[in-house]
């Protein structure tokens, strides 16, 4: 699709999200020197920009993306493989992305085509690389899913690229394959962003109207970072976490975890003049605070002048509470309303091992199989002794009600928890004693909580055969093994995910690039 005419009151030039593909096109994988907040540094692209290029569609199309890879930048992966983050991928299992998880990665100078329908969601998503740590080196980018029928549409006049706002954490160096991860550099808006040693870098400029009412599509595509998130002057209204509708609920800031999303409505209703959009990182991942316009971007309106806002920081007086989220529609949880009643109930526990530096899930470090788990499927092993990694992988029977009690793990945290596969039901959120049985959101990623004792509950049901990843999405902490899988109906898994042929090819070429074997414990090499 040609890059969509932006209106007459949106100056292209303040826009990073620039140009719009899909729901068919070819996205070129590429190593490329950019400057986003002032220093120069090597990168891997997707289209050659950062983030990538908008992919949009309707609810109802059918996605057909060939990733191309032209990557040959050594001191980064040059191997690749892409999440489409959200996407239930409902029959194409094998296009979910995870390296050998449900697929050997894309080797240079070779294509795949990711091709998969999108019958019954819409909303506001993302893509990154799901290959070792390599999204921390640039490959992301937004993706929006438009419903022609949006139950929220008298709330909003304006819902184009222009809205799109990608918050993430910027590095001046390459992801380590090894070692202790860096602290992020920046933060940037849209691939805008400064750096503290250069407080002139060009800032993100999002433009408004007064009296008009704007869907910001909000997506954290951190490697680490949280943000708190504002904008000076304005509250805005809830009403999409994670590519699910959600009732419209009235805040005035929020904090989005890594994986997250959320569409605010913006009514631009102040006076003409210069506001600024705040992201607070976590202390720990970036340099907190805003001197200089670090962690910021302006909100514009049209008329006022061309200069950095003077506006005040103020305390969020009604900031979002996960737990007063529900989804718009079939906001009651599924199964018996109570703990440990549903038909299969699995406690998680997360932790740390500082004896290997490595996390574990269940006691388990999750070390990437040499044979996707998918393929192992296909090749017909079928109980937990038969698939590897050994015990990463967790069996569930098709048609129940799955309860996941995810318990606290203070380091390090708060630990953004991501499923594939599914959006899940939260029927406890972290910080909240409430259980959320007849009003509870629906999502795809939910934070941990830290104190002891702070479980986190969710439900989902298994509608969705085949190997679905559940990991940190603080991807420096997946490097180090924060993952396991959930393999669902896996007799069923065959018939229900056909695979292409060129699926087939994928691993043949990546083991002739490879001559090598490799051996568990790759963490820092091969890490879906």
């Amino acid at each position: 699709m040609a890059c969509l005419l932006l209106p007459l009151f949106v100056s292209a030039s303040v826009l990073a999200v620039e140009t719009a593909i899909g729901p068919v096109a070819s996205l070129r994988i590429v190593n490329k020197v950019i400057a986003p907040d002032g220093t120069n540094r090597s990168t891997v692209l997707a289209g050659g920009t950062f983030p990538g290029p908008l992919i949009r569609g309707n609810k109802g199309d059918n996605f057909r993306i060939n990733v191309i890879n032209e990557l040959s930048d050594k001191q980064m992966e040059t191997d690749t493989s892409i999440h489409w983050h959200g996407f239930f991928q409902k029959g194409t299992n094998w296009a979910d992305g995870p390296a050998m998880v449900t697929q050997c990665p894309i080797i240079p100078n070779h294509s795949f085509l990711y091709n998969f329908n999108v019958p019954d969601q819409a909303g506001t998503f993302w893509y990154h690389s799901h290959l070792g740590t390599q999204y921390c080196d640039g490959l992301r980018g937004p993706m929006v899913v438009y419903d022609r029928h949006d139950p929220h549409k008298h709330l909003y006049d304006v819902d184009d690229e222009s809205t799109v706002l990608t918050i993430g954490d910027w590095y001046h160096v390459p992801s380590p394959q090894e070692g202790i991860p860096p602290s992020a550099d920046s933060t940037l808006f849209n691939g805008k962003g400064r750096f503290r040693d250069n407080p002139t870098a060009e800032l993100l400029v999002m433009s408004v109207v007064k009296g008009r009412r704007y869907r910001i599509r909000l997506i954290n595509i951190s490697c680490d970072a949280w943000f708190d998130f504002a904008i000076d002057g304005h509250s805005f209204t809830v009403i999409e976490a994670d590519g699910e509708n959600t009732r419209p609920h009235a805040v005035d800031g929020l904090r989005i975890f890594a994986g997250q999303r959320y569409s605010l409505v913006l009514n631009a209703n102040q006076a003409v003049g210069n506001y600024w959009i705040r992201g607070n990182p976590n202390p720990a991942a970036s340099l907190p605070g805003f001197d200089g316009g670090i962690n910021s971007a302006i909100l514009r309106y049209k008329g006022a002048p061309t200069k950095e806002p003077t506006t005040e920081l103020a305390t969020p007086k009604a900031p979002l509470r996960e737990q007063d989220l529900a989804a718009l529609t079939k906001a009651r949880v599924p199964g018996r309303h109570r703990l440990g009643a549903a038909d299969t109930n699995i406690p998680l526990s997360f932790a740390f091992n500082p004896a290997t530096a490595l996390f574990e899930v269940n006691n388990v470090t999750f070390v990437p199989p040499n044979v996707p788990v998918l393929l192992q499927i296909l090749s017909g092993a079928q109980t937990p002794q038969d698939l590897l990694p050994a015990g990463s992988i967790n069996i569930l029977k098709r048609n129940q009600v799955v309860e996941l009690t995810l318990l606290p793990l203070p380091f390090a945290g708060p630990h953004p928890i991501h499923l594939h596969g599914h959006s899940f039901y939260v029927v406890k959120s972290a910080g909240s004693t409430q259980l959320n049985w007849d009003a509870a959101v629906r999502r795809d990623v939910v934070a941990l909580g830290t104190p002891p004792g702070d479980n986190v509950v969710i439900r989902f049901e298994t509608d969705n055969p085949g190997p679905w990843f559940l990991h940190c999405h603080i991807d420096w902490h997946l490097d180090l093994g924060f993952a396991t899988v959930f393999a669902e109906d896996v007799r069923g898994t065959p018939k229900a995910n056909p695979v292409p042929a060129a699926w087939k090819t994928l691993c043949p070429l990546y083991e002739k690039g490879h001559p090598r074997p490799l051996t568990q414990g790759t963490n820092a090499t091969l890490v879906a």
